[in-house]
Protein backbone atom coordinates (compact mmCIF):
# COMPACT_ATOMS: atom_id res chain seq x y z
CA UNK A 1 0.00 0.00 0.00
CA UNK A 2 1.17 3.53 -0.78
CA UNK A 3 1.25 6.54 1.52
CA UNK A 4 -2.17 7.74 2.69
CA UNK A 5 -2.99 11.27 3.78
CA UNK A 6 -6.37 11.25 5.54
CA UNK A 7 -8.29 14.51 5.87
CA UNK A 8 -11.46 14.47 7.96
CA UNK A 9 -13.74 17.23 9.13
CA UNK A 10 -17.26 18.68 9.10
CA UNK A 11 -19.19 20.12 6.16
CA UNK A 12 -17.81 23.38 4.82
CA UNK A 13 -14.36 22.99 6.38
CA UNK A 14 -12.75 23.01 2.93
CA UNK A 15 -11.73 19.35 2.81
CA UNK A 16 -12.27 18.82 -0.91
CA UNK A 17 -10.45 21.98 -1.97
CA UNK A 18 -7.52 21.28 0.32
CA UNK A 19 -7.31 17.59 -0.52
CA UNK A 20 -7.11 18.39 -4.24
CA UNK A 21 -4.47 21.06 -3.63
CA UNK A 22 -2.31 18.74 -1.51
CA UNK A 23 -2.70 15.86 -3.95
CA UNK A 24 -1.61 18.08 -6.83
CA UNK A 25 1.43 19.31 -4.91
CA UNK A 26 2.53 15.80 -4.01
CA UNK A 27 1.58 14.07 -7.23
CA UNK A 28 -0.80 11.81 -5.30
CA UNK A 29 -4.21 10.48 -6.33
CA UNK A 30 -7.12 12.46 -4.90
CA UNK A 31 -10.05 10.31 -3.74
CA UNK A 32 -13.32 12.20 -3.28
CA UNK A 33 -15.26 9.90 -0.95
CA UNK A 34 -18.20 12.29 -0.92
CA UNK A 35 -18.60 11.79 -4.66
CA UNK A 36 -18.84 8.06 -4.10
CA UNK A 37 -21.73 8.44 -1.64
CA UNK A 38 -23.39 10.96 -3.93
CA UNK A 39 -23.18 8.43 -6.76
CA UNK A 40 -24.99 5.82 -4.68
CA UNK A 41 -27.66 8.37 -3.73
CA UNK A 42 -28.15 9.23 -7.42
CA UNK A 43 -28.47 5.58 -8.40
CA UNK A 44 -30.97 5.01 -5.60
CA UNK A 45 -33.14 7.88 -6.82
CA UNK A 46 -32.95 6.66 -10.39
CA UNK A 47 -34.02 3.16 -9.41
CA UNK A 48 -36.99 4.40 -7.39
CA UNK A 49 -35.60 3.70 -3.93
CA UNK A 50 -37.11 6.28 -1.60
CA UNK A 51 -34.82 8.02 0.86
CA UNK A 52 -34.45 8.21 3.80
CA UNK A 53 -36.98 5.43 4.42
CA UNK A 54 -35.22 3.08 2.04
CA UNK A 55 -34.52 -0.57 2.65
CA UNK A 56 -30.92 -0.57 3.91
CA UNK A 57 -30.23 -3.91 2.26
CA UNK A 58 -31.22 -2.56 -1.17
CA UNK A 59 -28.87 0.38 -0.76
CA UNK A 60 -26.08 -1.93 0.36
CA UNK A 61 -26.54 -4.04 -2.77
CA UNK A 62 -26.34 -0.90 -4.92
CA UNK A 63 -23.09 0.08 -3.21
CA UNK A 64 -21.61 -3.37 -3.75
CA UNK A 65 -22.62 -3.45 -7.42
CA UNK A 66 -21.67 0.14 -8.25
CA UNK A 67 -18.73 0.68 -10.58
CA UNK A 68 -17.51 4.12 -9.49
CA UNK A 69 -14.54 5.68 -11.24
CA UNK A 70 -12.88 8.90 -10.08
CA UNK A 71 -11.21 10.41 -13.11
CA UNK A 72 -8.88 13.39 -13.70
CA UNK A 73 -10.54 16.78 -13.62
CA UNK A 74 -12.92 15.70 -10.84
CA UNK A 75 -14.98 13.71 -13.33
CA UNK A 76 -17.03 10.91 -11.82
CA UNK A 77 -18.36 7.90 -13.65
CA UNK A 78 -21.07 5.60 -12.33
CA UNK A 79 -21.43 2.34 -14.24
CA UNK A 80 -19.55 3.90 -17.21
CA UNK A 81 -21.78 7.03 -17.27
CA UNK A 82 -20.38 10.48 -16.49
CA UNK A 83 -22.46 11.70 -13.55
CA UNK A 84 -20.21 14.57 -12.48
CA UNK A 85 -22.91 17.22 -12.76
CA UNK A 86 -25.82 15.00 -11.72
CA UNK A 87 -24.32 14.21 -8.32
CA UNK A 88 -23.73 17.88 -7.45
CA UNK A 89 -27.37 18.98 -7.31
CA UNK A 90 -28.75 20.15 -3.92
CA UNK A 91 -31.14 17.18 -3.87
CA UNK A 92 -28.40 14.58 -4.24
CA UNK A 93 -26.13 16.45 -1.84
CA UNK A 94 -28.81 16.26 0.84
CA UNK A 95 -29.48 12.57 0.22
CA UNK A 96 -25.80 11.59 0.21
CA UNK A 97 -25.38 12.04 3.97
CA UNK A 98 -28.44 9.85 4.57
CA UNK A 99 -26.96 7.13 2.37
CA UNK A 100 -23.62 7.50 4.17
CA UNK A 101 -25.27 6.77 7.52
CA UNK A 102 -26.10 3.20 6.42
CA UNK A 103 -23.53 0.74 7.69
CA UNK A 104 -23.72 -1.66 4.75
CA UNK A 105 -23.17 1.14 2.26
CA UNK A 106 -20.16 2.45 4.16
CA UNK A 107 -18.67 -1.04 4.42
CA UNK A 108 -19.02 -1.62 0.67
CA UNK A 109 -17.45 1.73 -0.25
CA UNK A 110 -14.64 1.37 2.29
CA UNK A 111 -13.58 -1.78 0.43
CA UNK A 112 -13.50 0.17 -2.84
CA UNK A 113 -11.55 3.03 -1.23
CA UNK A 114 -8.96 0.70 0.22
CA UNK A 115 -8.56 -1.02 -3.14
CA UNK A 116 -7.65 2.30 -4.76
CA UNK A 117 -4.99 2.95 -2.11
CA UNK A 118 -3.42 -0.46 -2.64
CA UNK A 119 -1.89 0.73 -5.89
CA UNK A 120 -1.24 4.44 -5.34
CA UNK A 121 -0.25 7.17 -2.92
CA UNK A 122 -3.52 8.92 -2.07
CA UNK A 123 -5.06 11.92 -0.41
CA UNK A 124 -8.50 10.97 0.82
CA UNK A 125 -11.02 13.22 2.52
CA UNK A 126 -14.24 12.48 4.31
CA UNK A 127 -15.55 12.08 7.81
CA UNK A 128 -14.10 8.76 8.95
CA UNK A 129 -10.97 8.34 6.85
CA UNK A 130 -8.44 8.50 9.67
CA UNK A 131 -10.68 6.82 12.23
CA UNK A 132 -12.15 3.94 10.19
CA UNK A 133 -11.08 3.69 6.55
CA UNK A 134 -7.33 4.08 7.11
CA UNK A 135 -6.62 3.95 10.86
CA UNK A 136 -2.93 3.34 10.06
CA UNK A 137 -2.55 6.31 7.70
CA UNK A 138 0.86 7.98 8.00
CA UNK A 139 -0.70 11.46 8.07
CA UNK A 140 -4.08 12.32 9.57
CA UNK A 141 -5.59 15.79 9.58
CA UNK A 142 -8.82 16.91 11.23
CA UNK A 143 -9.72 20.06 9.29
CA UNK A 144 -12.16 22.43 10.93
CA UNK A 145 -13.35 26.05 10.85
CA UNK A 146 -15.77 28.04 12.94
CA UNK A 147 -19.47 27.65 11.98
CA UNK A 148 -19.80 31.12 10.43
CA UNK A 149 -16.81 30.46 8.17
CA UNK A 150 -18.13 27.08 7.11
CA UNK A 151 -21.54 28.55 6.29
CA UNK A 152 -19.94 31.34 4.24
CA UNK A 153 -17.84 28.87 2.26
CA UNK A 154 -20.71 26.54 1.52
CA UNK A 155 -23.03 29.41 0.58
CA UNK A 156 -20.38 30.53 -1.91
CA UNK A 157 -20.58 27.11 -3.55
CA UNK A 158 -24.40 27.31 -3.76
CA UNK A 159 -25.20 30.79 -5.09
CA UNK A 160 -28.86 29.95 -5.55
CA UNK A 161 -29.41 29.10 -1.89
CA UNK A 162 -30.07 31.53 0.95
CA UNK A 163 -27.53 31.82 3.76
CA UNK A 164 -30.25 30.84 6.23
CA UNK A 165 -30.99 27.63 4.34
CA UNK A 166 -27.30 26.76 4.06
CA UNK A 167 -26.85 27.36 7.80
CA UNK A 168 -29.76 25.04 8.54
CA UNK A 169 -28.41 22.36 6.21
CA UNK A 170 -24.94 22.48 7.77
CA UNK A 171 -26.39 22.30 11.29
CA UNK A 172 -28.47 19.25 10.35
CA UNK A 173 -25.51 17.64 8.60
CA UNK A 174 -23.22 18.21 11.58
CA UNK A 175 -25.74 16.64 13.95
CA UNK A 176 -26.30 13.64 11.68
CA UNK A 177 -22.59 13.06 11.05
CA UNK A 178 -21.57 13.30 14.69
CA UNK A 179 -24.37 11.17 16.14
CA UNK A 180 -24.83 8.41 13.55
CA UNK A 181 -24.28 4.87 14.81
CA UNK A 182 -22.01 3.89 11.93
CA UNK A 183 -18.62 5.64 11.69
CA UNK A 184 -19.56 8.99 13.23
CA UNK A 185 -17.48 12.09 12.61
CA UNK A 186 -14.75 12.12 15.25
CA UNK A 187 -11.16 13.29 15.41
CA UNK A 188 -8.85 10.30 15.42
CA UNK A 189 -6.61 10.31 18.53
CA UNK A 190 -3.45 10.65 16.44
CA UNK A 191 -4.84 13.23 13.99
CA UNK A 192 -3.51 16.78 13.86
CA UNK A 193 -6.25 19.36 14.44
CA UNK A 194 -6.10 22.26 12.00
CA UNK A 195 -8.45 25.25 12.29
CA UNK A 196 -8.65 26.85 8.85
CA UNK A 197 -10.69 29.88 9.92
CA UNK A 198 -9.33 32.98 8.21
CA UNK A 199 -6.79 31.01 6.18
CA UNK A 200 -6.57 30.82 2.40
CA UNK A 201 -6.57 27.40 0.74
CA UNK A 202 -2.90 27.92 -0.10
CA UNK A 203 -2.06 28.61 3.55
CA UNK A 204 -3.92 25.53 4.71
CA UNK A 205 -2.23 23.46 2.01
CA UNK A 206 1.21 24.67 3.07
CA UNK A 207 0.43 23.81 6.70
CA UNK A 208 -0.54 20.27 5.72
CA UNK A 209 2.50 19.87 3.47
CA UNK A 210 4.65 20.82 6.46
CA UNK A 211 3.02 18.04 8.46
CA UNK A 212 3.58 15.61 5.58
CA UNK A 213 7.27 16.49 5.39
CA UNK A 214 7.60 15.95 9.15
CA UNK A 215 5.81 12.59 9.13
CA UNK A 216 7.12 11.20 5.86
CA UNK A 217 10.68 12.45 5.92
CA UNK A 218 11.99 10.33 3.07
CA UNK A 219 10.76 8.54 -0.02
CA UNK A 220 8.49 9.72 -2.77
CA UNK A 221 6.22 11.98 -0.71
CA UNK A 222 8.95 14.24 0.63
CA UNK A 223 10.78 14.28 -2.69
CA UNK A 224 7.66 15.22 -4.64
CA UNK A 225 6.75 17.96 -2.18
CA UNK A 226 10.23 19.49 -2.39
CA UNK A 227 10.47 19.21 -6.16
CA UNK A 228 7.07 20.76 -6.82
CA UNK A 229 7.67 23.69 -4.48
CA UNK A 230 11.04 24.70 -6.01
Amino acid sequence: MGHVIAIDGPAGAGKSTIARLVADKLGYTYIDTGAMYRAIALWAVRTGIELPAADAEKLEQLAIAANIELLPGRRVQLNSEDVTDAIRTPEISALASQVAAIGGVRAALVIKQRQIAEHANVVMEGRDIGSVVFPDARVKIFLDADPAERIRRRAGELPGESVQLVASQISERDARDRTRAESPLVQAPDATYLDSTGMTPEQVGEAILGIVRARISNGKAAGAATERET
